[in-house]
């Protein structure tokens, strides 16, 4: 199984990239969110993976971060919702808009996505909302690391097999509402209230840092009346 890429991208496709690890090319599937973040042709790029194996086809799909990868493994647990499907999603909202929509039980924002119905939005909401905390907590961009060095070319045949070594990250994303979360997690609420909390704040105002997150997401967990 490949977890993660890291090479020089050779091109970019509409729907997916070839990325050069040591002389071997890979073919990756990404959001079109994701594609638009990338570095231009000829610039050393890393992606996490998740690959597809059936009978009759292998696909590796990548993401700029662990959150993205979850979202996409777990939405592809939902009956009714392929690979296709779940790139959608990512690519009408990316991974924190998909996190708050679930969170938030906005079926109608899932349903923005090309090709997923208003049943399907809906059953993707109601699986997946007890699990979307654990994912908007997370804020794992892949680590910084120095460049590759130069060395001798590897034997064809150990290519692939050949440990990658880590290159340049791609930019990693604001990790103010997991902060968020953690906080309130640490005042004492479960991390559902939390993850709902923080979620609502962040839709309520988009770019707000952590500070923000943490004193709306405490007003709406105060008791009313």
């Amino acid at each position: 199984m490949i977890g993660r890429l890291s090479g020089q991208l050779v091109y970019r496709a509409s729907d997916h990239v070839m990325i050069d690890v040591r002389g071997v090319g890979y073919l990756v599937y990404c959001a079109e969110r994701t594609l638009a973040g990338l570095p231009a042709p000829g610039e050393m790029v890393s992606l996490y993976t998740d690959m597809l194996v059936r009978e009759d086809l292998l696909q590796l799909f990548g993401f700029r971060t662990l959150a993205e990868k979850e979202w996409y493994r777990l939405l592809c647990t939902v009956q009714g919702v392929g690979a296709k499907a779940a790139l959608a999603i990512l690519s009408s909202l990316g991974p924190e808009g998909a996190g708050r929509a679930i969170t938030l039980g906005d079926a109608n924002a899932i349903r923005q996505a090309q090709g997923v119905g208003p049943k399907l939005a809906q059953r993707i909401v109601m699986e997946l909302k007890d699990k979307a905390a654990m994912v908007l907590a997370m804020a794992t961009p892949i680590a910084a690391a120095p460049a590759m060095e130069p060395g001798p070319a590897p034997r064809p045949q150990a290519a692939a097999a050949e440990v990658i070594e880590p290159l340049p990250p791609v930019a990693a994303p604001d990790n103010s509402q997991s902060d968020a979360i953690s906080a309130l997690v640490n005042l004492g609420y479960s991390m559902t209230e939390a993850a709902t909390a923080v979620a609502g704040a962040a839709q309520d105002t988009p770019g707000a840092d952590t500070a923000h997150l943490i004193r709306a997401g405490l007003k709406s967990l105060m008791p009313k009346g």
